[in-house]
């Protein structure tokens, strides 16, 4: 197995999710089976954010499917959630669901109580979720695809004049 001990400084930095999107608790309650077939992890504004999650509520109230987004407004926060290892995890959870967690951690040659502890932190974004089976916890991803977005432009003057 891989030593673990020396982890990357974001791994321990705290990660904090927009408060907007914190607060919709949107999936709450959900079967997963229900979930969007995709999943959007962005670092936009504030008010980009707004705008979006409006848009999107008005093409979900039309009978679209919506992605479910989670959104960071500081990009070290995006950074910080989705580490090397942690995609390495959603990969593998995605391209074959594992037994249990420890069947994961074998698969990926990596230290178990390190696998638990990254499922953990995916799963507080309801990004990864767990069935029981027996004395073993499945994770798995209810999403299809997992999109990740981070834009960076040149800011437009007219943002910011504060409107009359």
């Amino acid at each position: 197995m891989h030593d673990e001990s020396t982890t990357d400084e974001t791994e321990n930095e705290e990660i904090s999710m927009d408060d907007t999107e914190a607060e919709a608790e949107f999936l709450e309650d959900r079967d997963p089976e229900a979930y969007p077939s995709t999943l959007r992890i962005t670092s936009d504004s504030e008010d980009a954010h707004r705008r979006g999650a409006l848009e999107r509520l008005e093409r979900w109230e039309n009978g679209e499917e919506v992605p479910h987004v989670i959104n960071f407004q500081k990009p070290s926060d995006l950074r910080a959630l989705l580490t090397d290892r942690r995609i390495e995890l959603l990969r593998s959870i995605m391209a074959e669901r594992p037994d249990s967690i420890r069947r994961l951690a074998e698969r990926l040659d990596r230290d178990v109580k390190t696998v638990h502890d990254d499922l953990q932190v995916l799963a507080e974004y309801d990004i990864v979720h767990f069935e029981q089976a027996g004395r073993a916890k499945r994770p798995f991803v209810p999403y299809e695809s997992i999109e990740v977005s981070l834009e960076i432009s040149t800011p437009n003057p007219a943002d910011d004049i504060a409107p009359a």
